[in-house]
């Protein structure tokens, strides 16, 4: 076991971020708690609670490997929708007291999956600018059409319902 120093520093900290984990375009973790892990020079690893992914597609394997900083990894195999990514998943069940944050957390090599960080702001200022910038081919914003409330612009219900009256579908 090797300790953490200023030759291998390692930190770990939450991620302030919604951060996604998606496989072949899918969502298989969704987390608001994300952990952090840079070392020495590696890129940063983001490591999900295992409550936070969706472990149905994920089995167990054999493969293991140690790492003298953190400690045993077990590897998960990816499978979803006929596609498979082998041992692309670890989690250190017992980690070091260095690293003691990560026990239980699942991490993804970046080559299987995307990780993709979700700051909530700049979703809402994304999906205003969609409103704003969309035109329905009048040449207009979509904001000037409909409301803020998003309620219907004619509420005209029986006008709907008039073809359909002698159907039995309404």
């Amino acid at each position: 076991m090797k300790i953490p120093g200023p030759d291998h520093p390692i930190t770990i900290t939450g991620n302030p971020k919604r951060v996604q984990a998606l496989f072949e375009g899918h969502v298989i973790a969704d987390t608001r708690a994300a952990l952090t892990l840079r070392e020495a020079d590696y890129p940063p690893v983001q490591y999900f609670p295992r409550q936070d992914v969706a472990m149905e597609f994920l089995g167990r394997t054999d493969h293991s490997s140690h790492c003298p900083y953190k400690g045993d990894a077990s590897y998960f195999t990816i499978s979803r929708d006929a596609r498979i990514a082998e041992n692309k998943v670890w989690v250190y069940e017992e980690p070091y007291d260095a690293v003691a944050a990560i026990r239980g957390h699942l991490a993804f090599y970046p080559d299987a999956v995307e990780i993709v960080e979700i700051d909530d702001g700049e979703d809402a200022d994304t999906i205003r600018d969609i409103i704003e910038h969309t035109d329905s081919g009048s040449g207009r914003s979509q904001l000037e059409t409909w409301p803020a409330t998003a309620t219907v612009p004619h509420s005209e219900p029986a006008a709907v319902a008039v073809p359909f009256k002698e159907t039995g579908s309404i």
